[in-house]
């Protein structure tokens, strides 16, 4: 088994979509008013569902957080601190909602939180190097 990408359950197709593909810069493969959504950000797959229909396709109720989630976050990796500061300021001036400032851990990495508009968290942050080396 290979992994394939990530899904995100959303109620509001279209402002959603806006928000990845605006603020973030994600690769939008569809329009706003699609069932389902595919993004790509560097290669990795990203789907936004919306709610309603998968629970039709599943026939299943399904039960969802309002404001904001502390389930799950989707974390966003730039090779400098410096970027860390201005990927998160660029975000909020578009409208990301602040969780955390960006601040250098103890563990060296440097890391904010924005949130999305349905309040699923999302992480910025970089070791100060370039990702390939960072993860090797």
């Amino acid at each position: 088994m290979k992994f394939d990408g990530i899904g995100l359950f959303v109620n509001d197709m279209a402002t959603m979509v806006r928000f990845y593909r605006d603020v973030l810069g994600f690769e939008i493969k569809e329009g706003e008013d699609a069932v389902n959504v595919y993004l790509i950000k560097n290669g990795t797959l990203f789907m936004l569902y919306e709610r309603k229909n998968f629970e039709k396709m599943t026939n299943r109720k399904y039960e969802y957080l309002k404001g904001l989630n502390g389930h799950f976050e989707i974390a966003l990796y730039v090779d400098t601190f410096e970027e860390v500061d201005a990927e998160y300021a660029k975000a909020v001036e578009k409208g990301a909602q602040s969780i955390l400032e960006p601040t250098t851990e103890p563990w060296g990495q440097r890391t904010c939180y924005i949130a999305d508009p349905e309040g699923n968290l999302i992480e910025i942050g970089s070791f100060n190097k370039p990702f390939r080396t960072f993860t090797e």
